[in-house]
């Protein structure tokens, strides 16, 4: 499904479950994402951080992909990406920032790459990975200023002090326009990038909770105890009332940026 990708330092507190609890807003960059695609007769396309790769499977039908191989970091989501793996549909585990592919007609990496640094290496890998024509397609989150991330990542630092995780989000996620001069500078002859912000009708405040525990909340998850993050989770409750106030429905915006280049 292209997941959040997890670092190896969380890999154990990654839960699947958690993070489908949203799976329907989850999944609409995806096919945002998608849509800008040109169409090509049967691409080897590479998805990394595919999850538990339902979404990667639907890629593959959607697009007729002749080989697809998801890559993740996560045991749980692998295991059961492997359940609905076929010939021409694999998953392996590896680093997204480190991986290597070669004469690729595509690679996609939806919601996984804000999880590594030093993005202009990294973009620069997957252009050497792309045969000529090659396309990039690229969906990160933007949205570390929102007060449920920054209410986050100031509790983490209250609990944790230089010891607290940072928001990879925050650290490792450029502006647009430093994407599409990127894009520019690698070579790709066309692009589209965009800042997109989608619209999450979530049925109580308190359900931004439930979202960032799939996600975000992972880094404090995966250093604290369990009794620690049980506690840190009721504090981070109440920060979140006291600031956002008790909404049924609550409106939850999130800003992305949706990147897609394609080589000469």
């Amino acid at each position: 499904m292209s997941s959040d990708h997890v670092e190896p330092t969380t890999k154990k507190s990654w839960d699947p479950s958690q993070y489908n609890k949203f799976a329907v807003e989850r999944e609409q960059p995806f096919w945002d994402l998608a849509s800008m695609l040109v169409q090509v007769d049967s691409p080897k396309l590479v998805d990394l951080g595919c999850g538990d790769g339902r979404l990667t499977a639907a890629l593959q039908d959607r697009i007729g992909a002749a080989a697809v191989l998801g890559i993740d970091f996560s045991p749980d989501m692998l295991d059961a990406a492997n359940a609905i793996s076929k010939p021409n549909l694999k998953f392996q585990q590896h680093d997204i920032a480190k991986w290597r592919g070669q004469d690729l007609d595509i690679i996609f990496a939806n919601a996984s790459l804000q999880w590594v640094p030093n993005h202009d290496l990294i973009f620069k890998n997957l252009q050497d990975s792309l045969a000529p024509g090659g396309q990039l397609a690229v969906q990160v989150p933007s949205n570390a200023d929102h007060p449920v991330y920054l209410l986050a990542s100031q509790l983490g630092e209250k609990w944790l002090g230089n010891e607290a995780p940072m928001d990879t989000v925050a650290k490792n996620v450029y502006k647009p326009e430093q994407y599409a001069t990127l894009l520019y500078q690698l070579g790709f002859s066309k692009q589209n990038v965009r800042l997109q912000v989608y619209d999450h009708h979530l049925n109580s405040t308190l359900d931004t909770l439930e979202w960032v525990k799939g996600t975000s909340l992972n880094r404090f998850k995966s250093v604290m105890s369990k009794q620690q993050y049980s506690d840190f989770l009721e504090e981070y409750k109440a920060v979140l009332i006291k600031e956002l106030g008790e909404h049924s429905p609550y409106f939850f915006t999130f800003k992305r940026i949706l990147i897609w280049g394609q080589l000469p």
